[in-house]
């Protein structure tokens, strides 16, 4: 750990993105505010021991690369006040002003998956299943991916290709920072759920009000003991009968009454103001 005058440089550091939190702030600042020459150091340093989820510029440039995410890069211009293609590598944005007090713990974990042979898909859903209903950043997963740009795209696949529950603020969790990422349970998206398109889903999501429309349950009820975990979306018309992914075709249910139904157990409600 440093001492003396580098572990005043860090506090310095964070006590200046404290200031301006989802905002982007040039390395050049961050280096006049420290008043060292190891300033970079002193930023990890903050992100991988002490927990502070700082992403850099090349971590949103990335996301910009990947066009089909164009809701999340929606997302980012509107907080972040940037179109966050022309983001320099040496800017950075501090995404929460909550201490991360495991993060310490996770990037040990990730290092180990890191030096895995596994591709880089492999690698993040790894990383991603490792820490279910825990949010990561993105920075953590664009090391993971060896600084490799297609980590962005490879995450977006996860979710609109295998169907696997990962949010962000702009695909059905707005509670989230921008620039992190949460996979909210270990299951995967029956196949005719994958091709719901994210802009549809949010505006399922929205119109119910991020709620069962059956049960009333949202993530603000998560209880230990409740099974409900996650909302999810149901079609209808039955998709294999030719419902459409459409708005109207698309209800929102918690993880256990689209189970119940789909195991024939229950009769839906949609009495639940929507």
């Amino acid at each position: 750990m440093p001492e003396g005058p580098d572990l005043g440089a860090r506090d310095r550091i964070i006590t200046y993105l404290l200031k301006y939190p989802q905002r982007v702030i040039d390395g050049d600042e961050l280096m006049v505010v420290s008043g060292i020459g190891e300033w970079a150091r002193r930023v990890r340093e903050l992100r991988v021991e002490l927990g502070w989820w700082i992403n850099s510029g090349k971590t949103f440039s990335d996301i910009a690369k990947d066009e089909e995410e164009q809701a999340e890069i929606q997302s980012l211009t509107e907080v972040l006040g940037i179109d966050p293609s022309v983001i320099r590598s040496d800017q950075y944005v501090l995404l929460s002003t909550v201490q991360d007090r495991e993060a310490a713990h996770r990037w040990h974990i990730l290092n180990s998956i890191k030096k895995t042979p596994k591709s880089v898909a492999e690698k993040l859903l790894t990383y991603l299943r490792a820490n279910v209903g825990r949010p990561v950043t993105g920075e953590e997963l664009r090391y993971l991916a060896g600084d490799k740009s297609e980590w962005a795209r490879r995450t977006r696949e996860l979710r609109t290709q295998s169907g696997w529950p990962l949010k962000t603020r702009s695909s059905g969790r707005p509670d989230l920072p921008v620039g992190v990422y949460i996979l909210e349970a270990d299951r995967q998206a029956e196949v005719h759920d994958r091709q719901i398109p994210d802009l549809v889903r949010v505006s399922v999501l929205k119109r119910d009000n991020y709620q069962c429309a059956n049960c009333g349950w949202n993530r603000a009820m998560l209880a230990p003991d409740d099974p409900r975990t996650i909302l999810e979306l149901h079609h209808l018309h039955a998709h294999v009968e030719g419902g459409e992914n459409t708005v109207e075709n698309l209800i929102t249910l918690c993880n256990v009454c689209h189970d119940a139904f789909h195991a024939g157990t229950l009769v839906l409600n949609l009495s639940v103001e929507r």
